[in-house]
């Protein structure tokens, strides 16, 4: 005999909270405690509680000064600051080559790229000044503002010179307006 079978209703799940309720309701928790956290390590007891007692040996040595900013600076490997830094001077003269009856300089006879100084300067008007001098040789120079000890010079320099024979003739040409340049090689 066949049995009458009646859909059972369901049962509720007791609480009645939907889930987006509990949510909101949860979320809200949340940053109530995290609010009551952030406000409690805001005052000043609570700090001094966090900090641990000084070593007895940290007391007697005096405090230690951050270092200088410059100090921090060249930590930051940048090429443009660099590449002043790695000049090699020429020297006119070389104890070990006689110097040529004409009494000038000695010409320059290793390849690479070498730059020319006419001057480095305090005041940035003198450098100007040495700028256009030079500019009236017919020869292009730039001013280069450098920091060496906390004080500031102004070198006035031209290159880099790739071409020896190019290099010679610049050096000569400064020679016929009374300008001495030294001759700086850059890298190797």
């Amino acid at each position: 005999m066949p049995r009458a079978y009646k859909h059972a209703k369901r049962r509720s799940s007791g609480s009645g909270v939907s889930g987006i309720a509990g949510f909101v309701v949860g979320l809200a928790l949340g940053l109530s405690v995290a609010l009551a956290v952030y406000l409690y390590d805001r005052r000043p007891a609570a700090r001094m509680a966090r900090q641990t007692p000084p070593i007895a040996a940290e007391e007697a040595a005096p405090p230690q000064e951050p270092a200088p900013a410059s100090q921090q600076a060249e930590t930051q490997y940048d090429f443009y600051e660099m590449l002043p830094k790695f000049e090699v001077v020429i020297p006119e003269q070389d104890g070990r080559v006689q110097q040529p009856s004409g009494g000038g300089p000695t010409a320059v006879e290793r390849p690479g790229a070498y730059i020319l100084q006419a001057g480095s300067f305090r005041n940035h008007a003198d450098a100007d000044r040495m700028r256009a001098l030079i500019a009236m040789q017919g020869v292009e120079s730039k001013i280069q503002k450098v920091t060496i000890d906390k004080d500031t010079w102004h070198r006035v320099r031209i290159g880099p010179i790739t071409n020896l024979k190019k290099l010679e003739e610049t050096r000569s040409k400064l020679r016929q307006a009374r300008v001495e340049a030294l001759v700086i090689r850059v890298g190797d």
